[in-house]
């Protein structure tokens, strides 16, 4: 019986078994396919229960496995609240959604981590229509969804809101300005 150096050129065979180093790269794979597996299950879709309308565009939700999650609706932006018409969205998702069991559709994070999606009530009513339908929304300043502009210009046309003001000021406007207006810290 030949050997395995006479079968086969010497760098083939030449394997050398580090097994500790072995065990901690299996084991470093094993962690890191926990934190991957756990990090794509919090974000898979959801169902749970609306607990708070913090403004006219987010919300917590209490999931069924008892998380609670704070979510923007992607693609529309509400007034903030110490903006005209702010109250009114908040108070208007609040009749919207409060309390009420909900589908969430994760579609990401923004550039502060929020967790973004798309919250369906009864599995078939989207509350951003409602408040774009109101007048109580903008469509995202980046990257609009195309399917909810339609509702924005609608209200627009019959001044619905929001609309009514001769030139409303779009909430990442009003961020930017209040953020121009603190004073620098040194």
């Amino acid at each position: 019986m030949r050997s395995l150096n006479q079968r086969f050129p010497s760098h083939i065979c030449d394997v050398k078994a580090d097994f500790p180093f072995d065990i901690k790269a299996f084991s470093l794979c094993i962690v890191v396919g926990i934190l991957i597996s756990n990090s794509l299950r919090a974000q898979q879709d959801f169902t749970g229960k609306v607990t708070t309308v913090i403004d006219g565009n987010t919300v917590e939700v209490l999931s069924q496995a008892n998380e609670t999650h704070k979510i923007l609706l992607v693609g529309i932006d509400s007034p903030e609240l110490d903006q005209e018409y702010g109250d009114q969205a908040k108070k208007f998702l609040e009749k919207l959604i409060l309390n009420k069991n909900v589908v969430v559709q994760f579609k990401g994070k923004d550039r502060f981590g929020n967790r973004l999606g798309v919250i369906m009530i009864n599995g078939k009513n989207d509350p951003r229509v409602e408040l774009l339908r109101e007048g109580l929304a903008w469509t995202a300043e980046k990257n609009p969804p195309e399917d909810l502009e339609p509702y924005k210009t609608w209200a627009q046309r019959k001044g619905r809101g929001l609309w009514k003001q001769e030139n409303p000021v779009p909430p990442w406007t009003y961020r930017r300005n209040q953020t121009m207006l603190k004073p620098k810290s040194s």
